[in-house]
This record gives C-alpha cells, sequence and structure tokens, in this order.
C-alpha cells in the first residue's frame, strides 16, 4: 500500500445482487422491479461510505481469484478502498449476497459468505505478521469489523492482544447472526452498532425504544453502543449517558446498506472531533440521505 489507511473494514465483501420494487410486497409475490448488481458486504459497505465521507479504508476480506474477484477488486479499488491486504485464495470463489426489497422494506436475503468463513484467521494475517500490526505491538487504529465473520474468529479477535491498542467498532451482519458479537459485549475497546431487533437478542429481551435498548446493553456491561430503530429513532450510550436523535423523514427507497452507512458516518464524524451529539445527528442524516436514494451506491 501507497496510503496509510484511516480504518480497517474487516468481513464479508462481495457482489450484492438485489432486486428492488416499488409494490408492497409479501410471500410468493412476483411483481416487476429492477435487479442490480454493485458491490456489496458489512465490511464493504462500511469501506464505501468511509470513502465518502472522507476516509481511506483498508479491507482485510477474502475474495476469490475468480473473475468475479477480479471484477470486484477492480471495483474496490476505483471506489478508494485499498485493496492490497486481501487474501485472495485459488481454490475460494468471490462470495454473493442476494436480496429483494418492497415498498416494504426487505422481504428476503441469502448471504452467501461461506468463502470467507473458510479463509478464517487468513484474512487477518497483516495484522499479526508485522504489516500492520502484531500481538507485541498491536495495530492502534480504528477498526471496522462485521459479524459475518465466524463466531470463532470473533472470540478470537475480542480476546487477541494484536487488536488490543484499536479502537473497535463492532456490528452484526443480520439480526440471525447477533449472538456471535456476544464475546464483544463486555469489551473494554469495543462499540456496538445494532438496530433494536439485535439489542434485543444480545440482551435476551424485548425494546420498543432505542433508548431503552441501549440502556440495557450498557447495564449488560456494554463499553460503547449505537442503536437505531428504522425511521423512528437512534440511541449512543456509553459512560456519559444515552443520548438520542430521530432521523429526517424521507420517501425510502431502499434499505440494504443503511446500518452500514449509519455507522462509517458516526466514525467519520468522531475522527473530524464531533461531539456525540453531531456525530449522532450526522449518522441519522447520511442514513436518511441514503434510504432516499440521495446518496450514489
Amino acid at each position: 500500500m501507497t496510503r496509510a489507511p484511516d480504518i480497517l473494514c474487516i468481513g464479508s465483501v462481495l457482489w450484492d445482487v438485489i432486486g428492488r420494487s416499488a409494490s408492497v410486497m409479501r410471500q410468493g409475490s412476483d411483481v416487476p422491479g429492477r435487479i442490480t448488481r454493485l458491490p456489496g458486504g458489512v465490511a464493504m459497505n462500511i469501506a464505501m461510505a468511509a470513502a465518502r465521507f472522507g476516509l481511506t479504508p483498508a479491507l482485510l476480506t477474502a475474495i476469490g481469484r475468480d473473475a468475479e474477484g477480479d471484477e470486484l477488486i477492480a471495483a474496490c479499488d476505483s471506489l478508494g478502498m485499498l485493496t492490497g491486504l486481501v487474501y485472495r485464495s485459488d481454490d475460494l470463489p468471490t462470495d454473493v449476497y442476494m436480496a429483494v426489497e418492497g415498498a416494504n422494506g426487505l422481504i428476503a436475503a441469502i448471504a452467501d459468505a461461506h468463502s470467507l468463513e473458510e479463509a478464517g484467521d487468513k484474512i487477518l494475517r497483516p495484522l499479526m505478521d508485522g504489516t500492520l500490526g502484531s500481538a507485541a505491538s498491536p495495530y492502534p487504529g480504528r477498526i471496522a469489523l462485521d459479524g459475518n465473520l465466524t463466531r470463532q474468529l470473533l472470540e478470537t479477535i475480542a480476546v487477541s492482544p494484536a487488536f488490543a491498542a484499536a479502537d473497535l467498532r463492532v456490528a452484526p451482519a443480520s439480526p440471525g447472526k447477533a449472538e456471535r458479537l456476544r464475546p464483544f459485549l463486555t469489551h473494554s475497546r469495543a462499540m456496538l452498532y445494532v438496530n433494536i431487533e439485535e439489542a434485543g437478542l444480545l440482551c435476551h429481551a424485548e425494546f420498543t425504544e432505542a433508548a431503552e435498548a441501549a440502556e440495557a446493553m450498557i447495564r449488560k456491561g456494554a463499553a460503547r453502543v449505537a442503536v437505531t430503530d428504522g425511521g423512528r429513532s437512534a440511541a449512543e450510550a456509553g459512560p456519559d449517558g444515552v443520548i438520542a436523535g430521530t432521523p429526517p423523514e424521507v420517501l425510502v427507497t431502499r434499505v440494504t446498506g443503511a446500518g452500514d452507512t449509519f455507522m462509517a458516518a458516526h466514525i467519520a464524524a468522531e475522527a473530524e472531533g464531533a461531539d456525540r451529539e453531531q456525530a449522532l445527528a450526522r449518522a441519522l442524516e447520511a442514513a436518511a440521505r441514503y434510504v432516499s436514494g440521495d446518496t450514489p451506491l
């Protein structure tokens, strides 16, 4: 790498195949719409948003040495990501995510991140071998970590001395993978970004407001958390208490990637010196612009 990264984005980088329709959909719906293929994955979405907000992200992930992988690497490079540390596998295919969205939100999705899971700790070598850091000299910068990694690898990262100096920002890939983040619920250097459903899964409770969920996560031992609840509210909590905000009202045209945009905007705002209220407000505004379609994909 000729440039130094401002943030490491660790996790899924794949192709998003998304079908979107302006119609309200239910199980079995067959409606007209548009199907797109774009670079995606939680780590990729965070990196793309971070680049839009002025940061220089480096990717730590697994991408196949197939045609789809070569095309994906080229797309990442063109979007301002650093890809020199990506683990390229000769025998693992490039991962893919497929989703269907209607006017009433996400209808269904399947994430095929098997190559990332099989690559395991190979994607972390730059943080272990001295390229970026090591156990003896841990990487001291920002790291965005996504829950598409295996539970075993996330547990390893949570206790690894190679991550002991990092500013860890952690997000689940989906509610179905929220439980994988449990090792970070009591981590002293981690901030968790979750939606209200994921907060409930981690706390084994049901919440009606984001602030209530954030408070509960702090009581469970979390150092810092941000909890979102779609277009209704969001809250950020830490040692200095809980603050809450409401996103601007917009016409929703897409939902996949909104949480990742919120997280990246919040990290970028704090990197620029914004206080808690400013950072939360900027993250909510960025997520609202994204779901409205005003932010480029």
